[in-house]
């Protein structure tokens, strides 16, 4: 049975804001639109009279949930304050994000701020004509100290603009006005500002709102509220506890992407075509599924380093993959299970992250715990060597799960999942306590009725080859070949190949043209090329490829192989036509210089990863297969 457990009524919530105000009066800002157009907000903040003749004012650095010091002061301009509105104070700037203001004591301090908001993402501000973003940590300024002083906000929205959504509690009598009760919930509370389409719906007697802000002609947001709520429902189910009392999923159709989980809120962005597409409206769903699954895994079962945000420097921890991966593994398999998608679809998905994770050499370079530790410097810094060098801890985080899940499944004859493993580590580490690695090892082996350290180490500390065996043999799946291996029925669980070719990525442009609707081989030297362009220029260079082992470098223009020219359109098929295995001549421009690099090209590497059930599965294995994508 699921247990709603309600933080605490609203009315009594703004009673006790009320009277905490009275104790300890706010911060207030009001929030204006008058420069909308040139993208800027303008925000004035009142500060109760300071105890002292000077005041720190402090801005975050960074979004919780989005590893990356993302320095949103930079945006600020025209900074002023004043006493009581009236006689100007000096300010001083300390460091990149605080400031020292000198006031007089027994009068507010007025502080008034432009910000400038044109970067269309989930964790910075965007301000236009027709709608405002706002990201919490991206906007307001605070007083260093007064982290647990409730915050109050205004927002003076133009009157073409019907509504202001968020999280926040609103108060009574005043429109477009909020009170968060400490720094904390004002930075975990995004702002939409427009005329958003609302829908509202009810999962485990909570409200719960969808709201739809951008060009959305071509949604349809009822059917999305209603996908929405069969999520909502299903990963209520999972769980078995509603840990808030209200619910808004704010959508903004911004064709951009990306989502960021909050406490009572997840802010998500997408483009206006996804809608009519089934696999990106199911992409959406899944953006969605993730999200809302990190309302418990994350947000309030946290590692032990994120229990207590520092907002002005790193919070680095070795759990990532456990924060993220194992909520990318369970985004599309609460999809399936909530019917929302089908086992084959369910399949292709999880196909397509182990592909990503085998086809990147950087997974025999980086450990998942070495890549939640760095997220800080490599995950959200990539460049051209990315993949030669860094794993992705959502991409093996979400492999990873998959192996644990059917790991504790054989070990416990089915009796025992990871479902059972995130549930207990819930109930016994969610809220200021945290976990630690040996915590979440601890329940684990709980859970399995054995020691998973060995296991743990070997998955998660070190870059070892994954054997996909165990897990393919109990859920009764295998790797489907390619056609010059044999057909499809033919074909029985493969292990994960060993052979250097398995380490060789692809290059990007042949991932819609997969190998196996081809009769012939075709020529690889392992280079990614930018798209858009007649010229071909290289923007990745696989290591130990062809190309790599040539000395063709990122930025190098090809211009001819064998003196014959070559572009965007025609150059794969041209590589192919002068032979694998035999030298040519590749003719490049090299900042400004010409020159001539000889070069081999090998068969394209082929091998598959796409998952398939197995051809005549004993009735023991189908129902394993089917638990697994339907239990809870």
């Amino acid at each position: 049975m699921i247990r709603v457990l309600f933080y605490s009524a609203v009315s009594f919530l703004l009673t006790s804001l009320s009277c905490s105000a009275e104790q300890k009066r706010a911060l207030e800002y009001t929030v204006s639109f008058e420069h909308r157009a040139a993208h800027y907000a303008e925000i004035q903040m009142v500060v109760p009279t300071p105890a002292t003749g000077t005041i720190e004012l402090m801005m975050p650095t960074w979004t919780p949930g989005s590893y990356l010091i993302r320095e949103y002061a930079r945006h600020v301009d025209h900074l002023h304050a004043t006493s009581d509105g009236k006689a100007p104070l000096s300010i001083q700037k300390t460091s990149k994000n605080r400031w020292l203001v000198e006031c007089p004591i027994g009068k507010d301090v007025r502080i008034t701020y432009q910000l400038y908001c044109h970067e269309m993402s989930v964790r910075t501000n965007w301000v236009d004509r027709d709608m405002a973003v706002l990201n919490g940590a991206a906007t307001f300024l605070t007083v260093a100290g007064a982290e647990s002083t409730p915050h109050r906000i205004h927002f003076d929205v133009p009157e073409d603009w019907s509504r202001s959504m968020t999280s926040l509690v609103a108060v009574e009598g005043r429109d477009h006005t909020y009170v968060a009760e400490n720094l904390d919930e004002l930075i975990d509370s995004p702002v939409l500002c427009g005329n958003p389409v609302v829908q509202d719906f009810n999962a485990g007697g909570v409200p719960h709102v969808l709201a739809t802000i951008g060009d959305s002609s071509l949604w349809d947001t009822a059917k999305a509220a209603a996908d929405v709520q069969q999520i909502v429902a299903r990963q209520q189910a999972f769980w078995g506890v509603v840990p808030y009392s209200r619910f808004k999923f704010l959508n903004v159709i911004s064709e951009t992407g990306g989502g960021l989980e909050h406490d009572n809120s997840t802010l998500v962005m997408t483009s206006r075509w996804n809608y009519r597409n089934k696999e990106k409206y199911e992409d959406w769903l899944s953006l969605v599924s993730h999200e809302f699954f990190h309302t418990w895994n994350v947000r309030r079962l946290r590692p032990v380093e994120l229990t207590q945000y520092d907002y002005e420097t790193e919070n680095n921890t070795r759990s990532l993959w456990v924060a993220e991966g194992l909520t990318s593994y369970y985004e599309d398999l609460m999809l399936v299970r909530a019917g929302l998608i089908d086992q084959s679809a369910y399949l292709k998905r999880l196909s397509k992250s182990i592909e990503k994770l085998q086809t990147n050499p950087g997974r025999n370079v980086q450990s998942l715990s070495e890549s939640s530790f760095d997220s800080w410097i490599k995950f959200y810094r990539p460049d051209e060597n990315s993949s030669n060098s860094r794993v992705s801890y959502y991409v093996k985080g979400c492999v990873v799960g998959f192996l644990l899940d059917a790991r504790i499944r054989e070990l416990t004859n089915d009796a025992r999942s990871l479902d059972d493993a995130m549930r207990l580590l819930y109930q016994r580490h969610s809220g200021p306590k945290g976990y630690s690695n040996s915590d979440f090892a601890a329940i684990l082996s709980e859970v399995a009725g054995t020691d998973m350290n060995a296991w743990l180490a070997q998955h998660v500390e070190t870059t070892d080859e994954l054997d996909y065996q165990p897990a393919l043999n109990w859920l009764g799946l295998r790797f489907a070949a390619s056609k010059s291996e044999g057909t499809v029925a033919e074909t029985k669980a493969a292990t994960a190949p060993t052979n250097e070719a398995a380490r060789e990525v692809k290059p990007a442009e042949t991932d819609e043209t997969p190998n196996d609707k081809r009769e012939e081989p075709r020529a690889w030297i392992g280079i990614q090329t930018s798209d858009g362009s007649a010229s071909v220029i290289i923007t990745g260079v696989t290591h130990d490829s062809p190309a790599h082992e040539a000395g063709l470098n990122v930025d190098d223009e090809i211009l001819a192989f064998n003196r014959y020219r070559v572009n965007s359109r025609t150059w794969r098929d041209q590589l192919t036509q002068l032979g694998i295995g035999e030298t040519i001549d590749v003719l490049i421009a090299r900042r400004g210089e010409i020159r001539t690099i000889e070069v081999k090209p090998v068969t394209e590497p082929t091998e598959k990863w796409n998952l398939k059930p197995v051809a005549e599965p004993s009735d023991e294995v189908k129902a394993r297969l089917a638990k697994w994508l339907a239990s809870q």
